[in-house]
């Protein structure tokens, strides 16, 4: 059984969409993902977000853009956490997408994160299962170790090579 969903609008999300992924099978967290647009078919949207405390998401990670209600039409119907991610559009730049899931009424919240923001939405769905579940937690704390020893071999380079050489890479 799934633990997350993962919903987009369009397949042209996909790209992002499929960090978050990426993320969730480096974790070892099951998802089901799917494309389903909550203003060209919205029954089987209602369908889809009734349906998925039943099908034993914890978590849905919703990805829109444009007037980017999927994520907020989610978060109106399924009782546990929605996080949003806004997507990068040609007329505004995703912040059309921004303000539409992050400016949500009171009552009906949505985790955003950032434009293109996937894998931040995989990272948090891992860390908001990790608050119950002891093994998960360490991936999620063993993770954060290795970006931090990411960070300081970049800086060891940096000062071996100077900025010049590292910028040529």
């Amino acid at each position: 059984m799934a633990q997350v969903g993962i919903v987009m609008g369009s397949d042209s999300d996909m790209p992002i969409m499929a960090q978050a992924a990426k993320v969730l099978d480096d974790f070892g967290i099951s998802y089901d993902m799917d494309i389903i647009s909550a203003h060209r078919e919205p029954e089987e949207f209602f369908a889809y977000a009734n349906a998925a405390e039943e099908k034993g998401y914890k978590v849905i990670i919703a990805g829109a853009g444009k007037a980017a209600h999927l994520p907020g039409m989610c978060a109106a119907i399924f009782p546990m956490p929605v996080i949003g991610i806004p997507m990068k559009t040609s007329d505004l730049g995703g912040v059309d997408s921004l303000y539409s899931i992050v400016q949500m009424p009171s009552g009906i919240p949505v985790a955003t994160v950032a434009i293109n923001g996937g894998k931040n939405a995989g990272i948090l769905a891992a860390k908001m299962l990790a608050t119950s579940d002891a093994e998960l937690l360490q991936k999620v704390k063993d993770y954060a170790l290795t970006l931090k020893e990411e960070v300081k071999a970049k800086n060891e380079k940096l000062k071996k090579v100077g900025y010049e050489a590292y910028m040529e890479k």
